[in-house]
């Protein structure tokens, strides 16, 4: 049996200073020179969790791609924001860092409502946003129920309390299984829907998810924890602020957001279009990338 080569390294890897002596790991793919687009990784996942397509697409289309840690993961430094939209500051620092001025965001999954964040708090910069299964808000006047996120809802103090020790023993316990990496995303595929257990099935996924997990997250793993304690607050900005283009994919089988909770956001964004992605579950839109590569650079807010 051919062995298949694992994923090529990004063009670029760093860390770039942001607020109170902090840093943000990034990885770039791509063209240096190209139009860049943030991809905002799930919960959980890490600055890799860029599908191959994608990396591909933004070589062939002189695209720059632009994968960032949240706090907590990689080589970015631990931090709870205050709220969600408080990470644009940090962003906003990274952009100006790499020489960026004006940018498309995409966020996957928990990945959204960073993205969702940035087309708020930087609608001078931020041309459109691209949300693959979002997370919806879970308080104020956006907020909508059901779904997983409600555990994180109900256990919301417990977590809080417990995030760093919970994120040291995730960050042991990570290491600890990485020898059999390969073999415990495969038994999580089978437990999945139809949809995610196809794309975890497929070579190049998995390569990516393994690249992912044991390269771009080996060193710490509390950002799914923050991500899960920001989550149950308020955002700090409402849907209706965010008045740049948004494109959201969902597919219609999402058993881990429901379908419904991205119909409510995109029922409630100014300027939102959605996309069901037929048959598919919650990683569907990773399946689809170079399509939405496609549609995001299409747009334009300025």
């Amino acid at each position: 049996m051919l062995r298949r080569e694992p994923p090529r390294r990004p063009t670029l890897e760093g860390n770039v200073a942001v607020r109170e002596g902090r840093r943000l790991s990034f990885a770039e793919y791509g063209s240096h020179r190209g139009p860049a687009i943030v991809w905002m990784h799930g919960t959980p996942g890490a600055r890799r969790q860029i599908p191959l397509d994608a990396r591909a697409y933004a070589e062939e289309h002189g695209l720059r791609i632009i994968g960032i840690d949240r706090p907590g993961i990689g080589s970015s430094t631990p931090y709870l924001y205050p709220n969600v939209l408080d990470w644009t500051a940090d962003l906003e620092l990274l952009l100006d860092a790499l020489g960026i001025d004006d940018v498309r965001v995409i966020g996957l999954s928990g990945g959204g409502p960073y993205a969702l964040a940035a087309g708020a708090g930087l609608p001078t910069r931020v041309r459109g946003v691209g949300v693959l299964g979002g997370v919806a808000p879970t308080r104020g006047d956006d907020a909508v129920d059901g779904g997983v996120i409600q555990l994180a809802v109900r256990f919301a103090p417990l977590i809080s309390v417990g995030r760093v020790p919970l994120g040291v023993a995730l960050t042991t316990a990570i290491r600890t299984v990485r020898p059999l990496a390969g073999a415990g995303l495969d038994l999580y595929a089978r437990v999945q829907p139809p949809g995610d257990r196809n794309l975890l099935s497929r070579p190049e996924f998995k390569a990516m998810f393994l690249d992912d997990l044991l390269n771009g997250s080996r060193f710490q793993t509390s950002a799914p924890l923050a991500d899960l304690v920001l989550f149950t607050r308020e955002w700090g900005f409402r849907l209706a602020d965010v008045k740049v283009p948004v494109r959201w994919w969902h597919g219609d089988d999402d058993h881990i957001v429901p379908f419904r909770h991205g119909q409510h956001v995109v029922e409630r964004l100014p300027d939102a279009t959605m996309s069901v992605i037929d048959g598919e579950s919650h990683l569907g839109g990773l399946g689809i990338a170079a399509a939405v590569l496609s549609e995001l650079m299409a747009l334009d807010s300025m």
